[in-house]
């Protein structure tokens, strides 16, 4: 085995979108789905705890790699105006001030992608009429030849992989698009896909990569799980790379996710919107031999933030002058603290501006505009004896909603104070992509107004299908 060099580690980041941390077999997941991570969970630190508090994927990576929340970023809408603000440096931009060369792959136009050395992009979508989607491969294909002209430098590397499996379209290559599903997708007694298909702001999205006329449930979250195993599959050339050019023991490597995904959960149907808990928990794992311990689980709490230093202490970079709102996560790691923050603040501005507020045994949510699900505007959940958020008690249990309501403005007028910024959740004109509308009045108003997908394409394909 190759000594360490003299010089400060190699950083591989891993950030794979849409990632639901239950669907992972080695998170305790019935089916085995991630075999590859499994073995790397083997050399790694998981932890079982960490939470994506700013739903979706911008507010998510602006969080994850700055090391700041969002009234540090001011980010916290999918359609995020503007540039990350230029004070607050990226992790790129931290490392390649340290002498790192750094490359991202598939992540650009974000606001927290900013201060990378270059930029490489790979085919990461597809559709019904494309066929199935390669996305991890064409992600290889792109990132190993990269990994070897980083390899050859004299100097560390900062390498950010920002993986589209199992973001939808679901839509894995062979084998894996049947490894778990053996029924019948288009059996007409089965009835379970036609919620999913009435919902009118999403059916023409569902239609571009569904199968036509498909009517089990069960086969599409197949699809998630079968993506995530082709995705475990295509990772695991990233790991032998590695191996194969001596870079194991002085290479930093992390898993992390953006956020989850609703799957069939809460209407919420294949996408990752809403607060509840199968979008808000995703996995981290985290191996550096020799500096952190492999085969150990963290049960402690942890949020995005926590990365950018944890990282940086790892690495030996000293973050004098640099200051963030997260934790390294080395003392839990460590045992010398048991967790970090157990309750904090929850917001979400993709399909619906919300926030809330979250304890080990507690989560409220608050609706700042009627949303497009006509949900109630205030959610309260006992996370301990209602895990899967069914029984909304906001009305049973007046008091804790006020109790859980007070902690979450004191903990943000707290902020507003610290930062000299206001809470951005309050402050999202056309959030939602209409110019014409700021904020949305009425469910039916955001029910009628939202959409995404191609209605011309969806009526082909569903004229095809009859």
């Amino acid at each position: 085995m190759p000594a360490r060099r003299n010089r400060k580690p190699n950083i591989v980041l891993l950030g794979i979108d849409s990632l639901r941390r239950d669907h992972m077999s080695c998170y305790g997941y019935r089916r085995l789905t991630t075999p590859q991570l499994d073995r790397f969970a083997q050399e790694s630190t998981l932890f079982e705890q960490t939470f994506s508090p700013y739903i979706p994927t911008t507010s998510a990576y602006a969080s994850m790699l700055t090391g700041q929340d969002l009234f540090t970023t001011q980010v916290v809408a999918l359609r995020h105006k503007g540039p990350l603000r230029p004070e607050i440096p990226t992790l790129a931009e931290i490392l390649r001030n340290q002498g790192y060369a750094t490359t991202s792959v598939g992540f650009t136009g974000n606001p927290s992608s900013r201060g990378f050395d270059k930029y490489l992009d790979f085919p990461g979508w597809g559709s019904w009429n494309e066929g199935r989607s390669p996305k991890a491969q064409n992600l290889n294909d792109v990132a190993l030849p990269e990994l070897d002209r980083l390899a050859r430098q004299r100097d560390p590397f900062f390498l950010f992989l920002r993986h589209m499996d199992p973001h939808s379209p679901y839509l894995p290559p062979a084998p894996f698009e049947r490894m778990f599903y053996h029924g019948n997708e288009f059996d007409r007694r089965n009835r379970s896909m036609e919620p999913v298909m009435a919902f009118k702001p999403f059916r023409d999205f569902f239609a571009s990569w569904m199968p036509p006329a498909v009517t089990d449930k069960e086969y599409i979250i197949a699809q998630y799980d079968g993506a995530i195993a082709y995705m475990d599959a295509a990772i695991r050339s990233i790991f032998t790379a590695l191996e194969a050019r001596g870079l194991t023991e002085e290479t930093i490597v992390v898993v992390n996710g953006d956020h989850g995904e609703t799957l069939y959960d809460h209407e919420c149907y294949f996408d990752h919107h809403g607060l509840y808990e199968p979008t808000l928990i995703v996995p981290l794992l985290l191996r550096y031999p020799g500096k952190v311990p492999a085969g150990t689980r963290i049960a402690g709490y942890n949020q995005h933030k926590d990365l950018v230093p944890t990282l940086l202490e790892l690495a030996g970079i000293e973050t004098e002058g640099l200051h963030f709102d997260g934790e390294s996560l080395l003392p839990m790691v460590r045992g010398e603290v048991a967790s970090h923050a157990s309750e904090f603040y929850i917001t979400e501005c993709t399909w619906m501006r919300k926030h809330g507020w979250r304890t080990p045994n507690w989560k409220l949510i608050v609706a700042l505009e009627p949303d497009f699900h006509f949900k109630a505007p205030v959610e309260l959940y006992n996370l301990y004896e209602d895990p899967t958020e069914s029984v909304n008690l906001a009305e049973t249990h007046p008091e804790i909603v006020a109790e859980l309501t007070r902690r979450m403005h004191a903990w943000i007028a707290r902020r507003e104070a610290e930062s000299g910024l206001p809470n951005p959740i309050y402050n999202q004109p056309n959030w939602h992509g209409d110019t014409q509308i700021d904020y949305f009045t009425s469910s039916q108003q955001a029910y009628d107004t939202l959409h995404i997908g191609d209605p011309a394409q969806a009526a082909r394909l569903q004229a095809r299908s009859r």
